[in-house]
């Protein structure tokens, strides 16, 4: 995919604690996740350079010292990769603002702002072309949903212009969301204030609408999905695998399962709907594991069953355990008989013995 503006540069918003993911990102943040077999933010930036972004100026918080390690300067990625991180949280607005002084572009130039929490497969060049011909303040990528009552809604007007940021309500007016990819023109982030907590959202959108300035909106129907939480996450790791989400970063073709180099997986096992299985994994003969993550070293035993799950760095299920929408943490063990499910969440280091846990009054 070519863009019509190659010196694109870009601000990723990686911040974030990612309490809805714990204990995931207890020692992690949730942006360098093992996801379809490489890190998070491996998609994300390969996707942004196959729209012609080169500089990217990655807005760190939340155990900023993690990220340079994983991806250095960018050269490797064919990137440009600059590191701001926040002294404190400073909100959206206020990180886009401190990211800003690492940008190089003039003050007419677009800039595209990337939430690192989400996968979407919308057309990146055409939101910033709308935002450029159309001289626009702030360009938003816009998504639709089945239940916007979750999320709060954007209207707009029959030119695209965005009229208001509504809350959460029982009644939306649209069921298009704020989808979290922007395209700044440069000179708005300079009169975001410096040094403040600030909420793009909340606070310089709307400032923006009231003074009369060009918002924008550009909704599609493209693939979208926010990965904040476990069920999410698992079902992003997924849906990449399977090929519902293109992804450049991909390690493997597309397919009902991705087995990593050093993966160790019987013939006699059921691995598939867009299963991960990390190097060091083993999934022993008889065993069932569907749309799952197996991070490096875990184990599930002959006759265990892994559904939509995430198995912990070497954490092992054994024989007879069932485990279905859940998460079972790093070197944790579940003993046989148990029956996890329904979102339940283990915590690292933790065994769990024979039938400690059951959802049936069976033994």
């Amino acid at each position: 995919m070519e863009h019509s503006l190659p010196n694109l540069e870009a601000v990723l918003l990686v911040g974030g604690l990612g309490t809805r993911l714990r204990p995931l990102t207890l020692d992690s943040p949730k942006h360098l996740l093992p996801t379809a077999g490489v890190p998070f933010l491996a998609h994300q930036l390969a996707q942004a350079r196959s729209f012609g972004v080169r500089r990217i100026v990655f807005a760190t918080s939340y155990k900023a010292s993690m990220f340079e390690p994983v991806f250095g300067d960018g050269s490797a990625l064919g990137l440009e990769l600059v590191y701001m991180e926040e002294e404190s949280p400073l909100g959206t607005g206020g990180a886009i603002r401190n990211a800003a002084d690492a940008l190089t572009c003039a003050d007419d130039a677009p800039v595209l702002i990337l939430n690192g929490d989400i996968l979407s497969g919308h057309d990146v060049g055409a939101q910033v072309r709308e935002h450029v011909s159309r001289q626009a303040a702030v360009t938003l990528h816009l998504t639709e949903v089945d239940d916007p009552t979750r999320f709060g809604c954007v209207p707009t007007d029959s030119t695209g212009r965005v009229t208001a940021f509504l809350e959460k309500t029982p009644n939306p007016v649209t069921n298009r969301i704020n989808a979290g990819c922007y395209v700044f023109t440069r000179s708005v982030i300079d009169t975001i204030p410096a040094g403040e907590v600030v909420s793009v959202e909340r606070q310089t959108f709307p400032g923006l609408i009231e003074s009369g300035a060009l918002v924008l909106g550009y909704a599609d129907q493209a693939y979208w999905l926010d990965v904040g939480t476990p069920a999410a996450f698992v079902r992003g790791s997924a849906d990449l695998v399977l090929g519902r989400l293109s992804s450049p970063a991909l390690p493997g073709p597309v397919g009902e399962s991705l087995l990593l180099p050093g993966a160790d997986v019987s013939a006699e096992a059921k691995v598939d709907g867009g299963t991960t299985v990390a190097a060091g994994a083993v999934v022993e003969a008889g065993a069932t594991v569907t749309g799952s993550v197996l991070l490096e070293g875990s184990v599930v035993a002959s006759g265990a069953t892994v559904v939509d799950s995430v198995v912990g760095k070497g954490a092992r299920v054994r024989s007879g355990a069932s485990v279905r929408d859940a998460v079972v943490g790093d070197r944790s063990v579940i003993g046989a008989g148990n029956e996890l499910q329904a979102g339940i969440r283990i915590w690292p280091d933790v065994t769990l013995s024979d039938c400690s846990v059951r959802w049936s009054s069976d033994i």
